[in-house]
């Protein structure tokens, strides 16, 4: 998921057809370039070289997000009706973190066994967990006001760091009660893919687990 907007101006997007190491690529209706969909980076016309900023995203159950965010408006075509589709994540797929210079694929099912996986990519100290029983994920940043925190599960989708005791809601990244209450963990922007494809776009990148 990136944002659409680009110095000064907001693009509008349409799907090019073509493809990039076998990835969709979609054109901009204000030059024509066409842009590479998993990276969000112009790759032919006027932009090229241009990168959108990616934005973090979650991979969640209809009924979790619904209940969160029972207001929340739901993207339809407007011509059958909001469907929801369910799709199951394949044993070949992984959570993709691309920070800078920096790349880590974290395999799925090893993340949705383990529940909580601890790593750096670049100078960046993320945690990626996983609900086992529903497949929900997040990534978040584990450093919070300069203070470095480890964590481990605490159940019921809550998450304690070692360092001061502090429990956290695993699905929003805030800090429910202890030391430091109030406070919130940055999300990090990730991406779904199959391993191969995360290797054709980040062939340097470390791999965890799988």
């Amino acid at each position: 998921m990136h944002d659409r907007r680009f110095e000064g101006q907001t693009l509008v997007f349409g799907n090019q057809g073509a493809l990039y190491k076998t990835a969709m690529t979609w054109f901009d209706h204000a030059t024509g370039s066409i842009w590479s969909q998993p990276i969000g980076r112009a790759l032919v016309g006027e932009l090229r070289g241009a990168t959108l900023r990616q934005l973090p995203a979650t991979l969640d159950t209809w009924s979790g997000f619904s209940a969160r965010h029972p207001y929340a408006l739901v993207l339809s075509n407007g011509l059958s009706g909001p469907r929801v589709i369910l799709a199951t994540p394949r044993d070949n797929w992984v959570i993709g973190l691309a920070l800078g210079d920096a790349a880590a694929a974290v395999d799925f099912s090893h993340a949705r066994l383990a529940g909580l996986v601890q790593l750096t990519v670049g100078d960046a100290p993320v945690m990626v967990w996983v609900d086992e029983a529903t497949g929900t994920v997040r990534a978040y940043l584990r450093r919070v006001a300069d203070r470095l925190l480890n964590f481990e599960a605490a159940g019921d989708d809550t998450l304690r760091d070692r360092e001061t005791g502090t429990l956290w809601s695993a699905a929003n990244g805030l800090a429910l009660s202890g030391p430091l209450a109030g406070q919130a963990l940055s999300p990090v922007p990730w991406t779904s893919a199959f391993d191969w494809a995360w290797r054709d776009f980040y062939p340097e990148s470390a791999f965890i687990g799988g």
